[in-house]
């Protein structure tokens, strides 16, 4: 009985220190980070490796837990775990191409924690071996650019996305990212085309493929010739660059789409409810929270496509009366975690009729007026570091449009007319208008905006003199009204509205009048202001001759008369009938402009911008984009 006792008091002593069980591929990790072959006791190992469903979570862990010896110490494993993955993406069964592909994945991110505040050099040595490393990544290229051409899984494009998405990212910046060279010298652009221009590919990998080819054109653009640059400036089959406007342009419209959902939710929630009872006393703080996360990196590609290829410009004007191109996917899209600068794609990468939701009175849209109505929302809220960058990065892309020839032709373009519903920023005095058939006005009404930024330097003259030079766009607001009073008649649409423009400089002449004083009153001193000041003072003589030649004739008409205030059908009138008698002066040099530069304006805030994204599409490549569920259900079967 005793014996008995003891028996089965070892037996429980046993079972209670039983190690759990290890799964398989866990325990062929393990032989991989010791300093021993594991193909010597097993010459199957690498084999049935590439069977085993990857552990992404654990091969990572397990590199990052190394320190740079012990990491060095299994560096020729670690070469020969890179090598045979590269050879397992020629396999003809997919199940063994996903591991390899995910397993590839794993390794580049573990190495690169591990080898943060080290060069690119670094990284493709402890991962590919210098002696190894051109034949090998020629290897790996080819083998990524076969399976993104190819008619076969659509699974397996994604992750041939996402593993040259964490090649390019590896680096903060990714100019500093040697791995890159490789990516240069054995070309995917051409595999990244035909994805934009295949529906079905669109659909499904566009938006991976667009910010993608976004990164890629901006490796070392200032020191040398990057071959995406080259080849994206000379694109010009249709189908390509339509495909690249539709991924952009879906894109920006979920933007949209979420904001206007958040402000419907905001108009009618119990928040609102509140603070209309209070006498909309907290309105500025109620829409702060309508609050949508940027999408930096389409806007990037967006502004390389604009700045690079001359073709894609005509891609912004095309219409879309009915989309209904696609549906939607059968399998569900991973989704990716909310980032600071919220690259992350869309809720779907999908390309279906709800691709470019149209407002209820807007028969057709196009990509530039969902681009506006993108920039309309985000400069609501500069204070936010991201929407200000968000919102210069808008301001070039309109810059670039603006200066190419066939934009300017088809935005002036009487037969052109489309509706942009453009959103402006709820105050205590002017909150958001309840109708939404509010008339169309034209762009010229936008010299009430001109007149208020006057208004705005002026009165912040002594803290924005400290910090800038507020001359040279006073200078370049009041060269813009005298491009419309010397050349109105040659390219505003109606005659009435070159007599509207001088109405408004004679209704706000008294901006006029304090600009002429402040800017008198500094070129007149000695001081480092005085030229700067002296170049507006000449700049306004044409808007002083019209306030010193019609305000008379007015209090004349009023006078006459016997009318104490004149309405503005009268001033028109008065306006009309005294043109004859103005004498103006021409100025030179008004079609003349300094024609926007990249790399001698901006090159720094790209660079950071770039940095940004390139961090941001690293975060976003989480454990859960690279599931193998849905892989494996589609591979269900070993051939």
């Amino acid at each position: 009985m005793a014996q008995t006792e003891k028996k089965g008091g070892l037996l429980r002593k046993s079972s209670a220190s039983k190690k759990p069980l290890k799964e398989k591929v866990v325990l062929m990790y393990d032989e991989i980070f010791t300093t021993e072959d594991p193909s010597k006791c097993n010459p199957r190992f690498w084999e049935e490796l590439f069977l085993m469903k990857v552990n992404l979570e654990y091969l990572e862990g397990k590199l990052e837990a190394l320190d740079g010896e012990e990491l060095m110490k299994i560096k020729d494993n670690i070469n020969c775990l890179f090598q045979h993955c590269i050879q397992a993406l020629g396999e003809e069964h997919p199940i063994r191409v996903v591991n390899a592909l995910q397993t590839l994945c794993a390794l580049i991110r573990g190495v690169h924690q591990k080898n943060k505040s080290t060069s690119g050099f670094d990284i493709i040595n402890m991962l590919v071996g210098f002696d190894k490393a051109e034949l090998c990544m020629k290897n790996l290229m080819e083998s990524l650019d076969s399976l993104l051409c190819a008619e076969g899984s659509e699974s397996l494009k994604s992750l041939c996305l996402k593993l040259l998405l964490c090649l390019v990212t590896v680096t903060d910046n990714i100019s500093q990212n040697t791995i890159l060279e490789y990516v240069m010298i054995n070309s995917i652009f051409e595999a990244i085309l035909q994805i934009l221009s295949s529906p079905l590919s669109r659909r499904e990998h566009g938006y991976d493929a667009v910010v993608l080819l976004a990164l890629l054109v901006n490796y070392r653009k200032y020191e040398s010739v990057n071959p995406y640059i080259v080849k994206l400036s000379i694109v010009d089959d249709e189908a390509t660059l339509n495909g690249m406007g539709l991924v952009i342009a879906q894109a920006l419209s979920e933007y949209n789409r979420q904001y206007k959902d958040k402000e419907e939710e905001h108009q009618t929630g119990f928040f609102s409810a509140l603070t209309n009872m209070v006498g909309s006393m907290f309105i500025a703080d109620a829409d702060e929270k309508i609050s949508v996360q940027t999408n930096e990196a389409i806007l990037l590609a967006l502004y390389e496509a604009v700045h690079l290829n001359r073709n894609f410009i005509t891609v912004l004007a095309q219409s879309h009366p009915e989309m209904g191109l696609m549906t939607s996917p059968t399998s569900p899209v991973p989704t990716t975690p909310v980032t600071p600068l919220g690259t992350t794609p869309p809720s779907s990468d999908v390309i279906s009729s709800a691709e470019l939701p149209l407002d209820a009175d807007v028969q057709t849209s196009n990509l530039l007026i969902t681009f506006l109505k993108y920039s309309s929302i985000v400069m609501q809220d500069t204070k936010d570091e991201h929407r200000l960058h968000s919102g210069k990065l808008c301001l070039i892309i309109l810059t670039c449009i603006a200066e190419d020839q066939y934009a300017n032709a088809f935005l002036h373009d009487d037969n052109m007319n489309f509706r942009v519903n453009l959103h402006r920023m709820p105050m205590r005095h002017r909150k958001k208008a309840a109708d939404k058939n509010l008339p169309c006005r034209p762009l010229v009404c936008a010299v009430l905006a001109l007149i208020n930024l006057l208004k705005f330097l002026m009165s912040n003259e002594t803290v924005l003199l400290a910090k800038h030079n507020i001359f040279t766009l006073a200078l370049m607001v009041v060269n813009l009204f005298n491009m419309f009073i010397t050349y109105g008649d040659t390219f505003l649409p109606t005659p009435s509205s070159y007599d509207e423009l001088y109405y408004e400089i004679i209704r706000m002449h008294q901006n006029f009048d304090n600009l002429y004083s402040m800017v008198l009153r500094l070129s007149t001193n000695a001081g480092q202001w005085k030229e700067p000041a002296s170049k507006v003072t000449h700049a306004l003589v044409n808007i002083r001759a019209i306030i010193n030649h019609f305000n008379p004739k007015i209090e004349s008409y009023a006078a006459v008369n016997h009318i104490s205030q004149l309405s503005e059908d009268q001033v028109l009138e008065v306006v009309r009938s005294n043109y004859d008698t103005l004498t103006l002066k021409l100025q030179d040099g008004l079609d003349q402009y300094e024609r926007y530069s990249e790399q001698h304006k901006e090159a720094a805030f790209f660079k950071e911008l770039v940095r940004s994204i390139s961090i941001n599409v690293r975060k976003n490549l989480a454990f859960n984009t690279l599931s193998q569920e849905l892989l494996l259900k589609e591979f269900s079967t070993i051939s």
